[in-house]
């Protein structure tokens, strides 16, 4: 049985939805806004 071939790779996401790249626009630093305004524990990935 071969293994499955779908799934995620960390150096993508931290390039689509990394902190950096939140920070670089504007509705990203909204993002982050609203996740420290909810209190999350994790802001991005």
């Amino acid at each position: 049985m071969t293994k499955r071939t779908f799934g995620g790779t960390s150096r993508k996401r931290k390039r689509v939805s990394g902190f950096r790249v939140r920070m670089r626009t504007h509705t990203g630093r909204r993002v982050i806004r609203s996740r420290r305004k909810r209190g999350r524990a994790r802001l991005a990935v």
